[in-house]
């Protein structure tokens, strides 16, 4: 431990291996802080819409993750859980422990990651996409050879984009049932969707009413029965409902398009929604506003 070089923390310089939808997500936020100035920040891939995406918010975009990892203090690992062996093991031979080494790939244990990078001075880090209007729910447990100096840097990066909580990586699966249920989206999705509320009202409007209330209880009751403590769930409830009502308020998207946006194929966020649905999750919303409507319209007749 004594010989892990500091991360400068003036000067540090952050690598994407991934260009997807999260790492546009941190990217984006972490500029809009102001924490990291985008010229400061790399990443790679050979598809245009990709490097457009990143380009436009000034990020350096190279032709490969060799480039990146070269030019990069702070490496964060943000592929699909399924290939992160691959891609690690391939950049094995340049990952000394002069490198930070971040992971955000949902499922992957430290120990895995540790191994095929054959080095320990790892971090993994569990954000949201709210990460992007700043009100991401982050998670992060340090590996065997990161030191406090690299858990503070980190939870200084990602508090720039919302709140970070420590936990003990055994939960973090149990972390990970409670963030991927877009439940305000799908309230918000439907109320609009049978005209129970008007499109210009604001996502927080179902946020700060007895139907979020009782999103927000239940998300926190799940993240118990998963094993959470309860003020770890509490906490990651709410900030993930405000979360997700950020996202709809700010980014202009319809919340369904939110909702595609994070479900990927065989994923855990849709295995979340598929359990919804098959609880009649949209039905009971709907009954429960037009039940209050209707008790509404017949107290202001009295």
């Amino acid at each position: 431990m004594a010989n892990v070089c500091p991360i400068p923390t003036d000067s540090y310089k952050v690598g994407f291996i991934g260009a997807g939808k999260m790492a546009e997500s941190i990217a984006r936020g972490v500029v809009k802080s102001g924490i990291l100035p985008a010229s400061r920040i790399r990443t790679a891939h050979s598809g245009s819409a990709r490097r457009t995406a990143f380009e436009s918010i000034g990020v350096t975009v190279f032709d490969n993750n060799t480039q990146v990892v070269e030019d990069s203090d702070v490496i964060i690992f943000s592929v699909k859980p399924q290939v992160v062996k691959n891609v690690v093991s391939q950049l094995k031979p340049i990952l000394s422990e002069k490198k930070l080494l971040v992971s955000v790939a949902a499922g992957v244990k430290l120990k895995d990651v540790q191994e095929w990078a054959g080095q320990g001075r790892f971090i993994r880090v569990m954000p949201n996409t709210p990460s992007a209007v700043g009100e991401a729910a982050t998670v992060i447990t340090l590996g065997e050879k990161a030191t406090t100096e690299d858990g503070e840097l980190i939870s200084q990066l990602f508090g720039a984009i919302g709140k970070v909580w420590k936990a003990d990586e055994k939960l973090f699966d149990a972390v990970t049932g409670l963030r991927h249920v877009p439940s305000l989206m799908f309230l918000k999705q439907h109320l609009l969707s049978h005209n129970l509320m008007p499109k210009s009202a604001p996502v927080t409007s179902c946020l700060l009413s007895p139907l979020g209330d009782l999103t927000i209880e239940a998300l926190a009751d799940g993240g118990v029965a998963a094993g959470l403590p309860r003020d770890l769930a509490l906490g990651l409830a709410s900030q993930t409902v405000l979360g997700a009502a950020s996202m709809v308020s700010c980014m202009g998207k319809h919340p369904g398009q939110l909702k595609d946006d994070v479900a990927s194929p065989g994923g855990t966020t849709i295995a979340g929604i598929h359990e919804l649905e098959k609880s009649g999750f949209r039905g009971i919303l709907m009954n429960a506003v037009v039940a209050a409507a209707k008790r509404s319209k017949e107290l202001s007749q009295n």
